[in-house]
């Protein structure tokens, strides 16, 4: 699968429905990891945190296109908590028939050179190809220079660029 007409593009409001629908693909291959079932109507609950990235400073949506059509979506965020300021990618998703392309490593470096600062990658302890995607996916763009620890049942990867 080709991905050299990919792009990262800022959500705009009219483009928070498309994020939402993503998210149903999202919560499904998420599902593996956490106890998280379908309602009534068949689809997951909705994240409840989305409308803020349209209307909090400090968030940031995105959608990610190859070759003119939808491949997933990043939700960034900037965290502030006592005498620590950093970046986080809140949500980060890639459709399965553009994975293990190179896509989610080339958008997670364009994230990471669109905020500069402190960042703080997580992933829960029981998603490992989340973590070894993020492993390798920081280890090349800060060649290696990152910390690892665990809080919480959180596998958590730290550096600054």
């Amino acid at each position: 699968m080709s991905v050299k007409g990919s792009i990262l593009r800022k959500a705009a409001i009219q483009d928070k429905e498309i994020i939402s629908n993503l998210m149903q693909f999202y919560f499904y291959d998420f599902s593996e990891f956490i106890d998280m079932n379908v309602g009534d109507s068949g689809l997951f609950n909705g994240y409840p945190y989305l409308d803020h990235y349209w209307e909090e400073d400090g968030r940031y949506p995105y959608l990610i296109e190859t070759n003119g059509e939808y491949a997933g979506f990043v939700l960034v965020r900037e965290v502030e908590e006592e005498d620590q300021k950093y970046w986080s990618i809140a949500e980060f998703f890639i459709m399965k028939k553009f994975r293990r392309s190179g896509l989610g490593e080339r958008i997670a470096h364009q994230v990471f050179d669109s905020h500069k600062g402190n960042w703080e990658i997580c992933q829960i302890e029981k998603n490992t190809p989340a973590q070894i995607f993020w492993r390798k996916v920081i280890g090349s763009y800060k060649e290696s220079e990152f910390e690892e620890r665990m809080e919480e049942r959180m596998i958590i990867q730290a550096f600054c660029n």
